[in-house]
């Protein structure tokens, strides 16, 4: 069982994408992803460890999680850790948080929306990295 976020787990993240090609964003899709190219911070705060930052990074169809804020990432999103915990284990939508205020975003939010839809379209291949996640 890996811990949620930690370096066990993001490695366990990539390995279970890296066989696994995304579709290219298409043509209504924002200026900032269009190339299939971006990157997405995560700062989850209140931790067990402390604050956690990862980054998402898309690249030519690939998915993969890094620990670490990216200078460069379009979007930042700051969340609670149990709203990170219900929305990795599917209790809580990333619409529903981002409504209710439990989100806050800064940045673009057309990298946040393709990521959401990434996200969204390789859930399938982490179906169990979830079962072997300890939150």
């Amino acid at each position: 069982m890996a811990r949620f976020l930690s370096q066990e787990w993001v490695d366990a993240f990539n390995e279970a994408l890296a066989g696994v090609d995304v579709e290219p964003p298409g043509p209504e899709a924002g200026l900032a992803v269009r190339d299939g190219r971006f990157s997405m911070c995560q700062v989850v705060t209140g931790g067990p460890g402390g604050d956690v930052r990862t980054t998402l990074n898309v690249d030519s169809g690939r998915v993969t999680i890094a620990t670490g804020e990216a200078g460069d990432a379009a979007v930042t999103i700051r969340l609670t850790w149990p709203d990170a915990v219900a929305m990795a284990a599917g209790a809580l939508s990333p619409g529903e948080a981002i409504a209710a205020g439990r989100v806050r975003v800064r940045g673009d939010l057309a990298v946040l929306a393709e990521a959401q839809a990434v996200l969204a379209a390789v859930q399938p291949h982490l179906e169990g990295l979830r079962d072997h996640t300890e939150y």
